[in-house]
């Protein structure tokens, strides 16, 4: 794409990462910048162990999976982000995002297109810091980003129609389906996917199920992972973020609202797959 060369992706958790060797794997120039380096560093070790996963299966060879690999690089100072494309993937608070995107803006000299990957902070909120809102835009991918199709392309009061067109283009280029979303709470898939998760944190407070039998019954009904299972995978605090968000997005509407169960394991540092323990313990598998 003439318009986008090169992108910068902060935030190096799991989105994150996939993400970059996404944007790496059609071409795309890729830096990764965290506030934690060693947090990159496992980025970029994950990135590689994926590519070698996809070669080992024959569908990369070893020249395009070194190809892509060399296509990523480390960003160690937030100033190094000078590029065409940014995708925010970092923390679910509308000031870092603010904050994160006037200091982008002033790096880039108000060039760069920049993109939040929100799951449900107001797209217009985070733009209405900068002194060009026009340039940002929601562009929400779900998690693992290498291999979910989806990604959700949401303007702002004041984005640009060209660049909302355009990162439904960009986001084609990576093999991925664009679709157009409201900038309301939640957008569409998180809108309706917190009732996966609250109504089974509510099954579970009523004590109508345990927590794998949850998990089993919803998997026997046809999801791919239980709520349970789903919300370690994501995170637990970053799924909560997400629960908070909306139901503060609606005017605490009783149907969105958090489960104590949920922020009671945020508080205890139970985080999901990421920190050892969520609703399952995984310490022997780290």
């Amino acid at each position: 794409m003439e318009r986008i060369r090169t992108v910068g992706v902060v935030g190096a958790g799991t989105m994150g990462q996939g993400i970059t060797q996404v944007c790496a794997m059609q071409g795309f120039e890729t830096l990764l910048f965290d506030v934690n380096p060693a947090q990159v560093e496992r980025a970029l070790h994950q990135a590689t162990n994926s590519l070698e996963s996809l070669a080992q299966k024959g569908k990369l060879t070893p020249e395009e999976q070194r190809l892509i690999r060399s296509r990523i690089a480390p960003a160690k100072q937030l100033t190094e982000l000078k590029v065409d494309l940014i995708i925010e993937a970092a923390i679910e608070r509308l000031d870092v995002k603010q904050d994160l995107f006037v200091r982008l803006e002033t790096i880039n000299g108000g060039k760069a297109i920049l993109a939040t990957n929100t799951s449900s902070i107001s797209i217009s909120k985070i733009a209405s810091a900068l002194k060009d809102p026009s340039l940002c835009v929601g562009l929400h991918f779900f998690n693992p980003a290498e291999r979910m199709k989806l990604v959700e392309v949401i303007s702002g009061e004041r984005t640009s129609p060209a660049i909302r067109d355009l990162m439904i283009a960009f986001s084609r280029v990576l093999g991925k389906t664009a679709v157009l979303a409201k900038d309301s709470p939640g957008f569409i898939v998180n809108r309706v996917a917190r009732h996966y998760y609250v109504e089974s944190l509510k099954l579970l407070s009523d004590k109508a199920a345990d927590v794998p039998g949850i998990d089993r019954l919803l998997r026997a009904s046809g999801f791919k992972m239980g709520p349970f299972e789903l919300m370690d995978l994501i995170g637990v605090d970053t799924n909560l973020s997400v629960t908070t968000s909306i139901y503060e997005g609606f005017g605490r509407v009783h149907k969105f609202a958090p489960s104590p169960i949920q922020q009671q394991l945020v508080r205890d540092g139970h985080l999901g797959r990421k920190s050892g323990k969520g609703f399952y313990s995984y310490e022997e598998k780290k």
